[in-house]
């Protein structure tokens, strides 16, 4: 059977990274997870018990294209609580996880062959998921002195239908303050190119607060997810902002392609937004984390990392260890029982010299992982 030209993505590396890892452990083998960007946590205990009351007394069937009324209002109050801005419910859609938003989002505002900026390092689904739509994903490469973010003068001579940032970053968990973000915003306008901002690792940062994109415009797209900071992965719910004149222009498309996020998770959701004690001991067992792999990763030999500001991530430069990043985590995981992401993933020009690491599961794993990496690359030199 013939496949279309679209379909010729790239394979998510850290997929077949689980997958090689989950065939070590059905061989018996104890293997740490810095691989996977979820939470170790589960949903908070909130949202399963109001799920399983509503279970008791309806059918959950279809709810509207854009979300649950009462989960709207609840986001839109978020971004008071968060950020000080009075946002319109209205302008709320509740999506299937983000990746259904970033095709939404992608579909309503781009057409067949246009470009669309994303920073590299990046996560590596907007480029698949770009090109599968037939549209041209654009790399920016971006600079160290930037931390790894990109930055306007990045965007020059590019011809740019749209630009993507995220903040905190995946892989890197680095952040764009407002002034950058604001800059990045007025550079993009300045070649009529849409806005669109990834803020689905918000609520994971450790020394100052993620800045919006609607703190400074809009005139955006703004992405966000129960998956991380709410450890709803598998839930598959998350949610957009979008301008009051393109909500209609989403819903149609969300009506045709997804007919609505799931009934069950949205319950989950919106019972989840007020569990902020679990939901801060969570963060402190990534802060935990964060602050024992940028003392452990640098003793084990992994020096070269960029700040991360946020997430659950730390990215490494390995260019004095291998130029095949994703042969050494191969060995990583086969002679130390890691499992660690090679930067392919998220770099194509310069991944084979970076790796990923994630500290997202708990502070024993952490532990234990760094032990394994120090005594494997002990043994290796």
């Amino acid at each position: 059977m013939r496949n279309s030209t679209r379909s010729q993505v790239d394979p998510f590396i850290v997929m077949d990274v689980m997958e090689a890892a989950r065939q070590a452990e059905e061989d018996g083998r104890h293997i740490i997870h810095m691989e996977v960007g979820q939470p170790g946590t589960g949903a908070p205990k909130q949202a399963t018990q109001a799920l399983s009351q509503v279970l008791e007394t309806e059918a959950l069937g279809y709810t509207v294209a854009l979300g649950l009324p009462a989960l709207r209002q609840r986001i839109a109050k978020l971004y008071g609580e968060w950020y000080d801005v009075d946002l319109n419910p209205d302008r709320v859609i509740v999506t299937p996880g983000s990746s259904g938003a970033f095709l939404l989002a992608f579909t309503a505002l781009f057409d067949s062959g246009d470009r669309v900026g994303i920073g590299a390092p990046g996560y590596p689904s907007y480029r698949q998921i770009l090109s599968a739509l037939g549209l041209v994903p654009v790399d920016i490469q971006t600079a160290a002195e930037n931390r790894l973010q990109p930055v306007a003068a990045d965007l020059g001579g590019l011809d740019l239908a749209g630009l993507m940032v995220a903040s905190p970053a995946n892989p890197t968990g680095t952040m764009l303050d407002r002034d950058s973000m604001a800059s990045l915003v007025d550079a993009a306008a300045a070649q009529n190119a849409s806005f669109i901002s990834d803020e689905i690792y918000h609520g994971l940062e450790y020394e100052a607060k993620a800045v919006t994109a609607l703190e400074v415009t809009d005139e955006c797209y703004v992405i966000n997810s129960f998956s991380k900071y709410f450890s709803m992965t598998g839930w598959r719910v998350g949610w957009m902002v979008v301008p009051e004149d393109q909500v209609r222009v989403v819903e149609r498309i969300a009506q045709n392609m997804f007919i609505c996020a799931p009934h069950a998770s949205q319950v989950a959701a919106l019972a989840a937004m007020e569990c902020d004690a679990e939901l801060q001991a969570n963060l402190d067992v990534y802060k935990a984390n964060r602050a024992l792999m940028l003392d452990g990763l640098p003793k084990a030999g992994f020096s070269k990392i960029a700040p991360p500001d946020g997430a659950f991530y730390v990215y490494a430069d390995v260019s004095d260890l291998t130029q095949d990043s994703r042969a050494f985590a191969a060995e990583i995981l086969e002679k130390a029982g890691v499992a660690v992401t090679p930067g392919l993933d998220f770099d194509p020009v310069r991944g084979a010299t970076t790796l990923r690491f994630s500290y997202a599961r708990a502070t024993a794993d952490i532990r234990e992982g760094l032990s394994r990496l120090a005594t494997f690359m002990a043994n290796r030199s």
